[in-house]
């Protein structure tokens, strides 16, 4: 073969993918606060009801995030040092053209998966976890202690704390704990402490177990012990890898690169597609897209795909909530399905959260963009045609977002349209083969709630 065909043949599998070379990663991440139509609601003390002084947080979070949180500018530089662990992840991540799946689905879409798969943890969770170490490893912090659901963030956290040289506290909820030995395994490799929650190391967690010693456990009870265990030691710092704004802000780096590389290929998403949970590797796609939809120079559909089992957006009402389970955090004024409500043991981990980002559940309610839930055995089905078409083996949550896409690229094969769709392909599933294997022997439960009941608050 001469080398001029090997070049061809090489350049059309690369076609495939979408490349950016290093020096071309962002060096600001994307702050959509800017450009709402309108604040959004401030958090309140629930003691008062009344909006909370951003300085009381300041023992729970390192204060430069408490800035980033409240800021207003459009871009926050980041800093030198993150951009060097980003690009030792390495960032940026390719995106990729699912040719095989378009084949196979035989529609005229073409469907694209923006990899944040590729990171050592398997997620984009590294994206927040890097730039919240260093900046608790610059206020002096010497522990950060957090929280895990199916265990992506919180190696993520365990990752960047060796980076940066902090001690690294995990708490995983429980039913997670138990399915997930993997993430617990690599969390403790990158030297982490890591507990099943409810756990015995808090009063929250001993006064559940006291009641269920078999409790499966939830985000919002392993953020209460979390916080609890935060508010104990003096030199810990509490970090959190979804819900806040300034989680979604350095996830923004995603969609901030996404759309340079369709600059590349003189394209523009039609649909733009995640999973949600609390909403950062959905966000951190799309919020640098409705940019434009926001300044009225786009018509992009935005849609968030949740589990039927924790229909936070879909069945949720729009109100302030707590954002963990013992009522220790300030109320968001958010979608929410109830910070009491008992999440079903599905092994989409990351999507078993009660409540939902103040400005995802903002853009939803204002119909911005728009939610759709599935069951667990659906998604998983998605998921195996993916692996069958791709060879690709995606997360629980990444397989909801799977899911939407196979259903549009379907709809567009009925309709005719060549419609462009880009998915955040946010975690790969190569430690949750127990959940494959469940779904192949046929031992998956659909769960859906008949009722639920949403504490309000006055305000």
């Amino acid at each position: 073969m001469s080398r001029d065909v090997q070049n061809s043949t090489l350049k059309n599998e690369n076609d495939k993918f979408i490349f950016l070379d290093p020096e071309e990663l962002p060096t600001s991440w994307y702050n959509i606060q800017a450009d709402l139509p309108e604040p959004l609601p401030p958090p309140l003390d629930p003691t008062t009801l009344k909006p909370i002084n951003p300085e009381l947080l300041e023992r729970i979070f390192a204060k430069e995030l408490i800035r980033q949180e409240v800021a207003t500018e459009r871009y926050i530089k980041i800093p030198d040092e993150v951009i060097d662990a980003y690009l030792r992840l390495p960032r940026p991540t390719p995106i990729y053209r699912a040719k095989r799946l378009e084949n196979y689905l035989g529609t005229p879409a073409e469907i694209y998966f923006k990899c944040e798969n590729f990171s050592p943890t398997g997620s984009h969770k590294t994206n927040t976890a890097i730039a919240q170490a260093y900046y608790n490893k610059k206020q002096g912090t010497e522990r950060l202690v957090t929280e895990t659901g199916a265990g992506q963030w919180g190696t993520a956290l365990a990752l960047a704390s060796t980076i940066f040289g902090l001690k690294c506290r995990i708490y995983m909820v429980r039913v997670s704990y138990q399915q997930k030995p993997g993430r617990r395994i690599i969390a403790q490799t990158y030297g982490a402490e890591i507990f099943p929650s409810p756990s015995d190391q808090t009063e929250f967690g001993k006064k559940l177990l006291k009641e269920n010693p078999n409790h499966p456990g939830n985000l919002g009870i392993a953020i209460s012990e979390a916080i609890e265990d935060t508010l104990t030691h003096e030199n810990t710092r509490y970090s959190l890898g979804s819900v806040l704004n300034h989680v979604l802000l350095h996830q923004s780096i995603v969609g901030l690169e996404a759309k340079k590389q369709f600059e590349k290929i003189g394209k523009y998403p039609d649909i733009v597609v995640g999973c949600i949970g609390g909403g950062s590797n959905y966000a951190g796609l799309a919020y640098p897209f409705m940019e434009d939809k926001l300044k009225g120079k786009s018509e992009a559909e935005f849609v968030a795909v949740e589990s039927k089992a924790v229909p936070h957006t879909t069945k949720g009402v729009y109100t302030y909530d707590y954002g963990d389970s013992a009522g220790l955090t300030p109320l968001l004024k958010m979608l929410t399905i109830g910070h009491t409500y008992e999440t079903p043991p599905i092994h989409a981990g990351g999507l078993r959260y009660h409540g939902m980002a103040p400005s995802i559940s903002y853009l939803i309610y204002k119909n911005y963009m728009r939610s759709v839930a599935y069951h667990q055995t659906e998604v998983f089905e998605a998921a195996r045609i993916l692996a069958k078409t791709e060879g690709m083996i995606a997360a629980p949550e990444t397989a909801h977002a799977i899911k939407f896409v196979i259903d549009e690229a379907l709809r567009c094969k009925k309709t005719g349209e060549k419609k462009i769709i880009l998915m955040n392909y946010s975690g790969h599933g190569l430690l949750d083969l127990s959940a494959y294997e469940s779904y192949l022997a046929g031992k998956l439960v659909n769960y859906e709630p008949e009722k639920i009941e949403v504490p309000q608050f006055s305000y």
